[in-house]
């Protein structure tokens, strides 16, 4: 759909000056089901929306645990990013046995991006075709980085990847002020209505969505369904609504449109993103 005659490798300049391998990759985690990130000063929340194949298979997982003060949510390609995750769990081994602390967040976040910079400079790779959302706490604070394929990366307060992810990002806007100040009850109301956003009118329960949590005295982890199930009856029990829903909802149904030529979500579960 897409091909052309300087797409061929990655290596390979347009006379406009784009990389068409790598736009492909970053193409692929715009097509992943939704991940979202939010911080304040102690803590570090990561959601994602687990979405199966079929009705007879189980989801991918989307978020993993690279050390106590680390964790990804992922979006795209999930082989890469279970390699990618696999990668960094190993830096963070290597560096507490050499120096005996916990490895920067921000450290490990630069060494990710050089590593998936190279995938862009050499013909015989490809880029990595998946987005990362690393949270973590460490001696300067809680850290939201955002990892792209083409080796980018970049720090939020708040940020959504995947899917209808424009949805999450519009209702993360008006709220992101909030969030630095945020008790760890308020970062975990805030994630579960930013990923509701996500769904287009989709229930959302906990067997369709993964909540992890890393923050001051406590450990990176995954919240269990009885606990995002609680938090999630608690909320729609208080007849909460998210702020400007009519806006956000307009914000929504725009988003979904897909782009004249691009590929469309149905046309993605082969590739398990």
């Amino acid at each position: 759909m897409f091909r052309n005659q300087y797409d061929t490798d990655v290596t390979t300049w347009s006379p406009a000056g784009r990389l068409f391998q790598v736009e492909y990759a970053m193409e692929a985690v715009k097509q992943g089901s939704a991940a979202i990130g939010l911080r304040s000063k102690t803590h570090v929340i990561l959601a994602c929306v687990n979405k199966a194949n079929s009705e007879l298979s189980s989801h991918q997982k989307k978020i993993f645990k690279v050390d106590d003060h680390i964790g990804v949510a992922i979006a795209g390609l999930t082989a890469d990013g279970r390699v990618l995750s696999r990668y960094m769990r190993s830096e963070c081994i290597n560096y507490g046995y050499s120096y005996e602390s916990a490895l920067p967040v921000g450290r490990l976040v630069v060494q990710l991006a050089d590593k998936a910079q190279v995938s862009t400079q050499r013909s015989w790779k490809r880029p990595y075709g998946v987005g990362l959302l690393v949270g973590g706490l460490d001696e300067s604070g809680a850290h939201l980085y955002y990892n792209c394929p083409s080796g980018n990366y970049f720090e939020y307060q708040s940020f959504a990847i995947g899917s209808r992810s424009q949805a999450a990002k519009t209702y993360l806007e008006r709220r992101f002020e909030n969030f630095t100040d945020s008790s760890r009850g308020s970062l975990l109301k805030d994630a579960l209505f930013a990923l509701k956003e996500t769904l287009q009118g989709e229930k959302i329960t906990s067997t369709n969505c993964t909540v992890a949590v890393v923050g001051v005295g406590e450990a990176f982890h995954m919240l269990d369904k009885e606990t995002i199930q609680g938090l999630i009856n608690e909320f729609e029990l208080a007849g909460e609504e998210a702020p400007a829903a009519t806006t956000v909802a307009a914000a929504d149904t725009e988003s979904a449109v897909p782009e004249a030529g691009a590929p469309t979500d149905k046309g993605a579960a082969p590739m398990d993103i």
